[in-house]
């Protein structure tokens, strides 16, 4: 990590955790514009918030350095260890403390619609980066979010499981407020195209052995399977799943796309096929100007989780450029409303009346260690 880095995340630390002061600066007289950023740095998903924190970092910094605005942004991170009530004690602490303008996050749909609660009430922009479940953006004017949602990648998948000529599908996903949207917006789909559900389960995240679901899926006899998992739970599936001899195609949401699952799965991942926004290998600059510096900083290559916080970030910081020097948060949350055509790594990114994301999905398949785009 470079100095310059490391020190803004030293700094960045350092304000999370003591007290702020209150009044209406808003960058008033050179201050610096604040933002907060509520996610899991500790606990069972603190992979994730961490990710978020490096992206976030990548983003300000060279932001700060542009000079696009003559006052500094400087990002406030608390820690809600994807647990709802200290999500919503993070969102009453930000909503109180005057200089923040608007915040980010939280990692999950159930957290972050928690603290939206709070946002709501106070009037305070939230821009999630991974909240997918479909009411989250419901709740308010003041809640965004740049990730697609269920609701657009249940069918995309459906039609493409449609098309490869797989009518008998067996569905895994996670038992979560969001695990349940996977199944019932894909389900809904399948059937629509005349295809069939024939087995259909919930586990718990962070299951270890899968041996008795695959078990039952063999059973049902499907001509695929479509599964909801993050890339923990998938790597487990799928190194159980080829030790067992199963030999079923397997789809999944954008959720279990990272480099991690290859990395615990290794060649057992090989074929599975997933909905994706971002390709580290898309030559376009703007993708390939994060990855070189993710590289740089964590030695890797960037998901699509990390991504989508980078985007998210700079989706922000773009609105607040567009609201100053009347930088407040009604202003930046209208800015946000505003937001057309963002040229983003997870590609162009356009906020419709309901604050939803219209973005594109891209097919990818897990080949040769790597994930690869399929033609549409």
């Amino acid at each position: 990590m470079n100095g310059l880095r490391k020190s803004a995340l030293a700094m960045a630390a350092g304000i999370a955790t003591t007290a702020l002061a209150t009044g209406l600066s808003f960058a008033a007289d050179g201050d610096p514009i604040k933002i907060g950023y509520q996610l899991p740095l500790t606990g069972a998903t603190a992979q994730y918030g961490k990710d978020f924190q490096t992206a976030a970092e990548i983003a300000l910094e060279k932001f700060n350095a542009s000079g696009e605005l003559p006052v500094p942004v400087e990002i406030i991170y608390e820690d809600s260890r994807s647990d709802a009530k200290e999500g919503v004690t993070i969102a009453r602490k930000f909503a109180d403390n005057d200089e923040i303008v608007a915040v980010l996050g939280d990692f999950t749909s159930g957290v972050s619609m928690a603290a939206a609660q709070v946002y709501q009430r106070e009037g305070v922009p939230q821009l999630s980066q991974t909240a997918s479940h479909p009411d989250y953006t419901k709740i308010s004017p003041y809640q965004f979010r740049n990730i697609t949602t269920q609701a657009q990648e249940g069918p995309f998948n459906a039609d493409w499981m449609n098309a490869e000529g797989y009518k008998k599908i067996a569905v895994i996903s996670e038992q979560t407020d969001w695990g349940q949207t996977v199944v019932d917006n894909f389900a809904d789909e399948v059937k629509k195209n005349g295809g069939e559900i024939v087995f259909s389960e919930y586990f718990n995240r962070g299951l270890p052995d899968f041996r008795s679901i695959i078990t039952k899926i063999e059973r049902a006899e499907p001509d695929a399977i479509y599964t909801g998992f993050f890339y923990e739970d998938g790597a487990n599936f799928l190194k159980q799943a080829k030790q067992l001899g199963l030999d079923i195609p397997i789809f999944s949401t954008s959720a279990a796309y990272s480099p991690q699952l290859i990395e615990l799965a290794g060649t057992d991942a090989d074929g599975m096929r997933l909905a994706a926004t971002f390709m580290p290998n898309d030559d376009r600059p703007e993708v390939q100007e994060f990855v070189e510096a993710w590289q740089e900083e964590r030695g890797d290559l960037p998901g699509q989780f990390p991504a989508q916080a980078y985007d998210a970030v700079n989706i922000m910081l773009d609105a607040i450029v567009k609201a100053y020097p009347d930088v407040t948060r009604e202003t930046v949350r209208d800015a946000l409303a505003a937001t057309t055509d963002f040229p983003g790594v997870t590609g162009v990114t356009t906020f419709g009346p309901d604050r939803e994301p219209q973005k594109q999905l891209t097919r990818a398949l897990v080949e040769g260690g790597e994930f690869t785009p399929v033609s549409n």
